[in-house]
């Protein structure tokens, strides 16, 4: 393609990806993303979806050649390009096997690159560009409002329509943004990265939204839902459960941060564990309560404080073993880490889930589709609980033979039959979904006949 550098100037827009700006160059030039894409020789294929369709989160990495001859075609200074797209200047080992000289491209995924990847907001591109075309840009969680269009802008990984949430019905969420530059800075001050402080703070909220589908006196949240849903989720509430998480948790996410960078949160949760001398938390856990009304829900305390096992549960416990100095440094007296297992679910990852149980059909073939929310939760509940009572009986003990048995045995008496009741209750649960008695026997290691009348009996108990 004959070109002219200069010819029709196209401006990055800050944080976009290469691979958006491309299409947007593309647009101006009256033509197809494809036909220009066709200027580089591209080493690898386009990622796109489980289900087929291109991926919005697509983005390029461009050899020396390739990033010259985009720099042409857009009319501005590589240096420029460079400042505006976070991914100008990597490249991939694919493209150093190309000739000197050849523009050579490579696909990858933005997440991979350089962090999670928004749409933008069209009405914004427009009021640049002159155009309301799709952009497509690196955003973190906490800079997801456009706070002068009112909308909330969604990841671009996931396979589904909408680009952005209608938030001008739920204004708080604006305001925790705002907030949030504050508790950016408590965190720096703190000498904490301000992105670990958000990671802990979103889980801790991520696991209250799955609980509390059963919390009979929240009210905040479901408004918000359906409010971001349209006015009203309807039919389709699991899925706007998914797509809206994210903008409908946003201040009490940014409230729970705020709250866990206080000292006087610290020496709440010192104080609740006994200090030096042990004690079990119950469920009028003073951190828990005080949390509680960090999030304008002062009933929440007893909630929280018995949900054991949770990024909750490993904050406190990482400052209460920094303070007893009971092992090593390392990770565990980190209360900024956090564990793989504990990072929630993100929304392309359970629209991919729920696609799949869709597709599946049929009693028994997926776990989710076939047991409830209430209990699967409930079974991870007892597990939680069995973990928090067996982490206890970490580190070396002291004292008379009899004290250090009766603790020992009674927290592993407690374990065991907090496991021993997961058990049963995954058992029953694979059973009414249509497992053959047999099988869950055999996996549970208990006869068969046993099995069916324990399993008999709890359905006549229930």
């Amino acid at each position: 393609m004959t070109h002219h550098p200069g010819l029709l100037r196209t401006a990055p827009l800050q944080g976009e990806t290469t691979s958006s700006l491309i299409c947007r160059v593309a647009g101006r030039y009256g033509m197809e993303a494809k036909v220009l894409r066709s200027c580089w020789q591209w080493r690898n294929y386009p990622p796109g979806h489980d289900g087929g369709g291109a991926r919005a989160d697509a983005e390029v990495l461009l050899n020396a050649a390739g990033r010259q001859l985009l720099a042409g075609l857009c009319g501005v200074e590589e240096d420029v390009l460079a400042r505006a797209l976070p991914s100008w200047g990597q490249e991939d080992a694919k493209l150093s096997a190309g000739k000197n000289g050849v523009p050579a491209a490579a696909w990858r995924t933005g997440g991979a690159v350089a962090g999670p990847v928004a749409f933008g907001c069209r009405l914004c591109a427009a009021r640049r560009t002159g155009r309301a075309v799709r952009v497509v840009r690196y955003a973190p969680r906490w800079e997801r409002v456009c706070v002068r269009h009112g909308r909330w802008l969604l990841d671009a990984d996931a396979d589904q329509p909408l680009e952005y949430l209608d938030v001008r019905g739920v204004p708080e969420v604006a305001a925790a943004q705002r907030r949030w530059t504050g508790v950016a800075r408590r965190a720096v001050r703190a000498g904490v990265e301000p992105e670990r402080v958000f990671a802990l703070a979103n889980a801790v909220v991520a696991r209250w939204w799955e609980q509390a589908l059963h919390w009979e006196r929240e009210a905040v949240w479901p408004r918000r839902l359906h409010q971001v849903a349209g006015g009203n989720a309807g039919t389709e509430l699991e899925q706007w459960r998914i797509v809206g998480r994210d903008a409908v948790v946003f201040p009490e996410v940014v409230a729970v941060a705020d709250a866990l960078l206080d000292p006087a949160m610290a020496e709440l949760a010192w104080r609740a564990s006994g200090g030096m001398r042990p004690r079990a938390r119950g469920g009028d856990d003073p951190l828990c309560h005080r949390l509680g009304e960090r999030v304008d829900r002062d009933w929440l305390g007893p909630l929280a404080a018995t949900d054991y096992g949770g990024p909750l549960s490993g904050w406190r416990n990482a400052i209460v073993s920094a303070r007893r100095g009971s092992g090593p440094p390392g990770w565990r007296d980190d209360p900024w880490h956090l564990k793989r297992e504990q990072q929630p679910a993100t929304m392309a990852g359970q629209l991919r889930v729920m696609a799949a149980e869709a597709q599946a059909g049929g009693s028994g073939t997926r776990w989710r589709a076939t047991v409830s929310a209430e209990h699967r939760f409930h079974i991870t509940r007892l597990l939680d609980e069995a973990r928090e009572e067996l982490a206890q009986l970490r580190g070396a003990r002291s004292g008379t033979t009899a004290e250090v048995a009766r603790e020992l045995l009674e927290r592993l008496s407690q374990s065991a039959e907090l496991i021993d009741r997961a058990v049963l209750h995954t058992a029953a649960a694979a059973v009414v979904a249509g497992v053959a008695l047999e099988e869950v026997a055999q996996w549970s290691r208990l006869p068969a006949e046993e099995l069916s009348q324990i399993l008999a009996a709890g359905r006549s108990e229930d």
